[in-house]
C-alpha cells in the first residue's frame, strides 16, 4: 500500500482502518499538531520494541528516552511537513538504544480531517538497512567481477600475442593457444576461490590427464599463495605440452619424476625448489633456437622472484624451478 493509500482510507474514517494499517509489515504512526502519538501499527511496536500503553499519547521525540529525538527527523516532521503535502524518502540513519545501527526511508504526510481544524501526521518507516548492506555487497561483487574480467583478458592477450605463429599451422598455433588459455581458466578459478592452494593439486591439474599413471609426485605439503596459482600453473603446462612433443609423454613408456623441497633457512622468505625429470622418452638434443614456451618459463620464474633452469640431457630433460613461498 502506497502512502497516498493510506492516506486516503485512514482520511475516510472508516471503521477498518486500523486493521488494514495493523497488517502493513511497515512500521506507521500517525502524530497529532503537538507531535504526540495518536496511533502506531503492530509493526511499529514489534520493529522498535516498545510497548503500545507506552507510547499513546505521549511526544513522539521523548519515546525510548529520546531515541527519536533526531535533529534530521525533527526537522522534517517541525518545519517541512507543515509546508508540503508529503515527503518521500528522507533517509535517516540513527544508532537505536535497543535495536543497534539502522537506516530508514521516511514517507509522511499531512493528515487533514475535514470535521476539525486539527492536523495529523502520517508518518511511514521503510527499514533499509539490510537492503543497503545487499546492495553494498553487490556492488563489491560487480567490481570484483570487473576487476578480474580486466586481469584475465590482459592475460589472455598476452598470451595471445606472445604465442609465436612462426613456422605453424593454423592447427598447431590453435591447439597450443587452446592449450595455454585452458590452463589459465583452470589456474583462475582455483586462484579465485581460495587464498592459496595445495601444490600438487596445482601441479597435477595442469599436467592432467596425461598424468594419469605416468606422473610421480614427491614432495612436503606446501601451500601456495593465490596469486602464484596461474603463473605456477603455465609453467607446468609448457613442461607438459614439451613432454608431449619431444619428451617422456610422446612415448608410451615415458614417465616424469616430480620432487620438491621447501628451503626454509631463511625463516622469513622460505623457498620452494621443485624438480622435474623426465624419462623413457625419446634422446634429447639441444634445442636450436629458444622457443616461447622457454621465454615463458624463465620469464614467469622471475616476476615470482626465482628462477629456472632447464638441462637438456639425453636421457630426458630436467627442469628445475625455484622460487619463493609463504
Amino acid at each position: 500500500m502506497m502512502l497516498e493509500d493510506l492516506y486516503r482510507l485512514l482520511k475516510s474514517g472508516h471503521v477498518q482502518a486500523q486493521g488494514v494499517v495493523d497488517t502493513m509489515t511497515q512500521p506507521i504512526v500517525v502524530l497529532d499538531q503537538n507531535f504526540c502519538v495518536t496511533t502506531a501499527n503492530n509493526a511499529f511496536i514489534r520493529s522498535f520494541k516498545v510497548n503500545r500503553d507506552d507510547i499513546l499519547g505521549e511526544s513522539f521525540f521523548g519515546l525510548g528516552d529520546g531515541q527519536w529525538d533526531i535533529a534530521e527527523l525533527k526537522n522534517l516532521l517541525a518545519s517541512v511537513i507543515p509546508k508540503a503535502a508529503a515527503v518521500i524518502g528522507f533517509e535517516v540513519k540513527h544508532d537505536f538504544p535497543k535495536i543497534g545501527l539502522r537506516t530508514f526511508l521516511i514517507d509522511a504526510r499531512r493528515l487533514i480531517h475535514p470535521n476539525d481544524n486539527g492536523t495529523n501526521i502520517l508518518v511511514l518507516f521503510d527499514d533499509v538497512t539490510d537492503r543497503q548492506h545487499h546492495d553494498a555487497e553487490m556492488e563489491f561483487i560487480v567490481s570484483e567481477t570487473r576487476h578480474r574480467m580486466n586481469n584475465l583478458f590482459a592475460v589472455v592477450r598476452s598470451i595471445a600475442m606472445q604465442t609465436s605463429v612462426e613456422d605453424r599451422t593454423a592447427v598447431d598455433y590453435r591447439e597450443t593457444l587452446l592449450g595455454r588459455l585452458e590452463t589459465t581458466f583452470r589456474a583462475q578459478e582455483i586462484a579465485a576461490t581460495r587464498d592459496a592452494a595445495d601444490f600438487e593439486d596445482v601441479l597435477r591439474l595442469a599436467v592432467g590427464e596425461l598424468g594419469v599413471g605416468r606422473l610421480s609426485c614427491n614432495g612436503p605439503a606446501i601451500e601456495l599463495e593465490s596469486p602464484k596459482v596461474l603463473s605456477v600453473s603455465l609453467i607446468f603446462h609448457e613442461l607438459t605440452t614439451n613432454a608431449v612433443k619431444y619428451g617422456a609423454f610422446a612415448t608410451p613408456e615415458g614417465k616424469v619424476h616430480v620432487t620438491w623441497t621447501l628451503d626454509g633457512t631463511a625463516p622469513e622468505r622460505p623457498y620452494l625448489t621443485c624438480e622435474w625429470r623426465e624419462e623413457n622418452g625419446p634422446r634429447v638434443k639441444l634445442p636450436e633456437r629458444k622457443g616461447y614456451g622457454t621465454t615463458l618459463m624463465k620469464g614467469t620464474s622471475a616476476q615470482l622472484g626465482g628462477d629456472m633452469e632447464l638441462t637438456y640431457a639425453p636421457g630426458g630433460l630436467t627442469a628445475v624451478l625455484k622460487i619463493p613461498v609463504q
